[in-house]
């Protein structure tokens, strides 16, 4: 049994929040506008995730960690998201969020964009989970639906997730355009929230499109690294980055200051229609970037099988 250790957020209002983060975003780009609203209905494109909303019981899970994978890789670790679900305290939560396939279905390694609704003892799980791996054939990116290969609900080694009952309810609209700071969007969100909350950790996450624009996104190498990784150089070597157009459905975990879990404070995949998916950096079109999100503070904070010995390389 991994352990398990819970903390409870600080959760401001949804105005205060819509307040804090529209003050922030307008030092961060050119239109920013933060209000409350209803979530819209997601389970319609481009999301098409299984539930309607991100509302109820709001939480944020970090299982495993960046140690279990560099310098050198854990394979053993292992873990599945309907556990997931039942440590949390929420048997048959929706989870959305960004971590690593388990590379012992695959057989190689690559990026998960987790999209599940956990099981039940009335019903069985739906994923709508993707994975973005390095395409064989002409080392580009290949996106793929995991449940047209795969019947599980597996993950290796880290993951950040975000897990609600799936329920529409009033969430925060977040629209901002053209980028003038140095940033990412999801960068900018935590550090308004770090800035304002200071030693009070607030937890975010949701979902974002970016409307229009391109972005920088790696996906990891199907080969684990076969000589250690010990600085962020050896990473962003051994890492494949790509430009992808939009638009991209992004799923942030934002966590604005780490109470001491050894938590990763910010990461955030994405997914598309038109095949171009993984592990989100920035936008590459400062000028022309649309994003559009809604997003949930969550109440508590899991912190699932934290690695004893740890480092702060690869984290971003």
């Amino acid at each position: 049994m991994a352990k398990v250790e819970k903390f409870a957020f600080h959760v401001p209002s949804l105005e205060e929040l819509a307040g804090v983060l529209q003050k922030g975003l307008k030092e961060n780009f050119a239109d920013a506008q933060v209000s409350v609203v209803d979530c819209p209905d997601l389970t319609q494109e481009p999301f098409s995730f299984p539930v309607k909303g991100i509302c109820g019981k709001p939480r944020i899970a970090d299982v495993g960690g960046v140690p279990y994978l560099i310098p050198v890789v854990q394979k053993e670790k292992v873990y599945d998201l309907n556990t997931v679900a039942k440590d949390i305290e929420l048997p048959g939560a929706f989870i959305l969020g960004a971590g690593a396939a388990s590379s012992r279905v695959l057989g190689v390694n690559a990026e998960l964009i987790p999209i599940v609704q956990a099981k039940t003892e009335e019903k069985p799980a739906v994923n709508g989970s993707y994975i973005a791996r390095i395409n064989p054939a002409d080392k580009g990116c290949l996106l793929e639906k995991y449940s047209s290969k795969y019947a599980d609900c597996e993950f290796g080694l880290l993951a950040n997730l975000y897990a609600s009952e799936g329920q529409p309810g009033k969430v925060i609209e977040v629209k901002a355009n053209g980028r003038t700071g140095e940033l990412n969007f999801v960068s900018c969100l935590r550090q308004i929230l770090e800035k304002h909350y200071g030693e009070k950790p607030v937890g975010m996450g949701g979902t974002f499109i970016i409307q229009k624009g391109k972005a920088k996104i790696h996906i990891m190498p199907p080969e684990f690294s076969a000589c250690p990784l010990n600085t962020d150089e050896d990473v962003n070597n051994w890492l494949k980055f790509f430009e992808m157009k939009a638009p991209l459905v992004c799923q942030p975990v934002i966590v604005s200051k780490d109470p001491g879990f050894d938590l990763r404070v910010e990461h955030t995949h994405c997914f598309s229609a038109h095949g171009e998916g993984g592990h989100y950096h920035t936008d590459t079109t400062p000028d022309a970037v649309q994003y559009r999100g809604y997003f949930l503070p969550a109440e508590l904070l899991f912190r699932i099988d934290r690695p004893r010995e740890t480092h702060m390389v690869g984290r971003d």
